[in-house]
């Protein structure tokens, strides 16, 4: 999967990473992308993820959702289905599953905001893993027409400092750092 590898390394190529923890991921991504032929593949111990923190910037709220396996609020994305390649594209489309919001953009534009390898634990069949998470921002103009993909997963709007409040996640709180930075520029 010559294309997918491609990908990846094009996004972080252009990437500018922030600080030793992230320059140390973003190396072994690259390592993971240059010598695996699928990167994306989930039965590998570290593998490629697409996440979005989903924003409302005329309330600068953002919205978390309720992460079940994890018991914790996180930001929506996940794996790529079979055959995709883009990470932005993998984002995009979990976060309209998991949201329901089809209005979804990426904002201010289409770049990386934040990479960070994390540790996902055992459960059932499958074993510790990591993914190798790339995250986007994606806005939407109508946040009323929210709706979590089950029942379990329920989503909440909130203003940054009430998601930094509800977060129990490091790498997440800086994301939603770097997210309000963004808030102040637009």
């Amino acid at each position: 999967m010559v294309a997918a590898r491609g990908t990846v390394v094009d996004l972080l190529s252009r990437y500018q990473p922030q600080g030793t923890a992230e320059i140390a991921d973003v190396a072994r991504i690259r390592a993971l992308v240059e010598t695996e032929p699928d990167p994306w593949r989930r039965s590998i111990p570290l593998h490629v993820t697409a996440s979005a923190l989903v924003v409302h910037p005329d309330s600068g709220r953002v919205l978390l959702r309720w992460h079940e396996r994890l018991q914790a609020w996180l930001q929506v994305g996940g794996h790529g289905d079979p055959g995709e390649i883009d990470p932005l594209g993998v984002a995009l489309r979990e976060g309209r599953e998991e949201t329901g919001l089809t209005d979804l953009t990426p904002w201010p534009d289409e770049a990386l905001l934040h990479v960070v390898i994390v540790p996902v634990p055992a459960k059932g069949d499958e074993p510790a893993h990591e993914h190798a998470d790339l995250r986007f921002v994606m806005a939407t103009s109508d946040p009323v027409a929210v709706r979590p993909e089950k029942p379990d997963a329920p989503l909440r709007w909130l203003s940054l400092p009430e998601a930094h409040e509800v977060t129990t996640e490091a790498n997440l709180r800086e994301t939603l750092f770097r997210a309000g930075s963004l808030f102040r520029v637009a």
